[in-house]
């Protein structure tokens, strides 16, 4: 068959195939299949056998020939001088009358051209299926190109900065080097100047002494009486020689202590993920709720399925319980909450403004002080790490800086995180903590009210591991405003990013992994999250800036994927 693509249409043009010369294309033999200019169709094929009984059709008609294509005379591959009649769907071949008598009488037959029609249908849904994976494959093509030519940017700019971090680093150590050494110097000279100094003085004195001494003994073998008692006093008084004063120690030069050139000083290669991440998450919601406040800023589940849930500078705490589509209010308490947490005791421990000791609410209802003091620091984040320890995010007002404190189930402050080896602060206001099941503790720290915040990955011994500052893709136009993180049931951790409503996803050392969009299932201003006891994720929601609205939206989602 001919191509059901209208001839010309910006093809490469195309010769007569009998004359092959440049003369234009008027006709087809759709029995020779053959394409002809007018002169060889009136001069060349009608010499051919036969050529009067050939289907000529006009090049306008190409393509559109296959109507008329005759079935009536398609030869029997097993009878000669029979022609094929019928189509076997049976044994997908034609079949002439002795064909049918002979093997196929009780089987499916069909009219040649329904078969046809039907061969045809199913060439052309082959054919689109093709035509689609080979645009999908170009658009791959396409899409792996620019990611090797961004990867290729990406690389030649990390090796510049590498290079120039190394000449950086090298030209800091080169100076501090000559500073230690303009230090020493400075502080050998000081000390030779002071020796130096004593040391003239003490050979002023000896010399003068020596002389002295001399004259004392001519004096003494003076052989006249009369001229010795007339001599003695004075001689006697010259001896007084008063000692000069030298200093009792003197400070040596300073001992040299090598330092050790920490990667720390240096920099790492961290994994950036990148948002090809072949990860199925799936996030469907599974239940809404409308409540009554202005936002949810927090949101801690209980094991009896109730929730507290708390507008946190606002100024009110609530615990609800879900009812159908609606949430009952259990108990309201008008508190200013900065962080809650849920104990292994079913207690609600809470950061309470300008209170230094975490205040407690029992499962009674009764709000308390619990044994948990961080003073001189106010708290604003709790998380629970076992039944006998938590973690606290708390900030000194005084010196302006932050702390993660491990506390045990007494109140005892078993570790607290503050200063590095440096002596640098490690945080600003550690605003949400949790951890992964590797020991690391992963801190939301604001660092100001700008919003150019991070997530801090501490491992169990205090150190800094890791530092998540939003993605390069993600956050290209935007800051990075992270607001609450929570750990999986896959020991993953979700980090809720307010500037663009994406949950960035993180392994348990910090490195990004995937994101999703709160956007693409309908959930806007998500603020707040935790996950309960079955696994089940909670987002409690804020509201737009500027908006004065109280029907803040919490969402109960079943997530698979990570």
């Amino acid at each position: 068959m001919a191509s059901s693509q209208p001839f010309g249409g910006g093809q490469v043009p195309v010769n007569c195939k009998l004359c092959e010369t440049d003369r234009p294309i008027q006709w087809k033999c759709i029995d020779c299949s053959i394409l002809m200019c007018g002169h060889c169709k009136e001069k060349v094929h009608s010499q051919f056998k036969n050529a009067q009984d050939h289907k000529i059709i006009k090049r306008e008609e190409i393509g559109l020939h296959s109507e008329e294509l005759d079935f009536t005379n398609i030869k029997c591959d097993e009878h000669a001088g029979q022609s094929s009649c019928l189509f076997c769907n049976t044994c997908d071949v034609l079949v002439c009358p002795t064909c049918v008598a002979k093997v196929h009488k009780k089987h499916d037959l069909i009219e040649i051209i329904d078969e046809y029609k039907m061969k045809i249908d199913k060439l052309k849904k082959g054919q689109n299926k093709m035509q689609k994976n080979n645009f999908n494959m170009k658009e791959k093509r396409n899409e792996l190109n620019k990611l090797m030519s961004a990867e290729n940017s990406k690389y030649s700019k990390v090796r510049q900065d590498i290079l120039k971090h190394e000449k950086t680093v090298k030209e800091q150590v080169d100076k501090y080097f000559k500073e230690l050494l303009n230090k020493l110097d400075q502080s050998h000279e000081t000390i030779l100047t002071t020796v130096k100094s004593d040391l003239n003085t003490i050979s002023i004195f000896t010399n003068q002494t020596e002389d002295k001494i001399n004259q004392v003994q001519d004096f003494i073998e003076i052989t006249s009486a009369t001229d010795f008692f007339k001599g003695v006093k004075e001689m006697e008084n010259s001896t007084e020689i008063q000692k000069p004063r030298t200093k009792p120690s003197y400070t040596s030069s300073p001992k040299f202590v090598p330092g050790n050139v920490t990667q720390s000083h240096i920099g790492s290669l961290q994994d950036d993920w990148n948002l090809l991440s072949e990860i199925n998450i799936s996030l469907i919601i599974n239940n809404q709720y409308l409540t009554e406040l202005e936002a949810i800023l927090h949101v801690s589940p209980c094991l009896d399925r109730s929730i507290w849930i708390s507008s946190g500078k606002l100024g009110i705490l609530q615990r609800v319980k879900p009812e159908g589509t609606n949430l009952k209010v259990l108990s309201t308490f008008n508190i200013v909450v900065y962080g809650m947490a849920i104990t292994h005791s079913y207690q609600l421990l809470l950061c309470v403004k300008d209170k230094t000791r975490l205040q407690q609410i029992s499962s009674t209802g009764e709000l308390t002080e619990s044994v948990y003091d961080v003073k001189p620091f106010f708290p604003i984040a709790i998380h629970v790490i076992s039944e006998n320890k938590l973690i606290v995010g708390a900030y000194d007002r005084e010196l302006k800086i932050g702390a993660v404190i491990i506390m045990n189930k007494k109140g005892d402050k078993e570790a607290v995180y503050e200063h590095d080896e440096h002596n640098q602060p490690f945080f600003n206001n550690p605003m949400n903590i949790t951890t992964t099941c590797n020991g690391n503790i992963y801190v939301f720290d604001k660092i100001s009210d700008d919003w150019n915040d991070k997530v801090v990955v501490l491992g169990p011994g205090g150190h800094i591991i890791n530092q998540y500052t939003g993605h390069s893709t993600i956050n290209r136009h935007v800051p990075f405003k992270p607001v609450d993180i929570v750990k999986t049931p896959s020991d993953n951790v979700v980090v809720i990013d307010l500037s663009t409503q994406i949950l960035h996803i993180l392994n348990d050392n910090g490195n990004f992994i995937s994101y999703f969009n709160t956007k693409d299932i309908g959930i806007k201003f998500p603020y707040s999250i935790a996950i309960n006891t079955i696994g089940q994720l909670y987002i409690g929601c804020g509201r737009a800036a500027g908006s004065q609205t109280k029907d803040a939206k919490l969402y109960e989602i079943n997530i698979a994927g990570f």
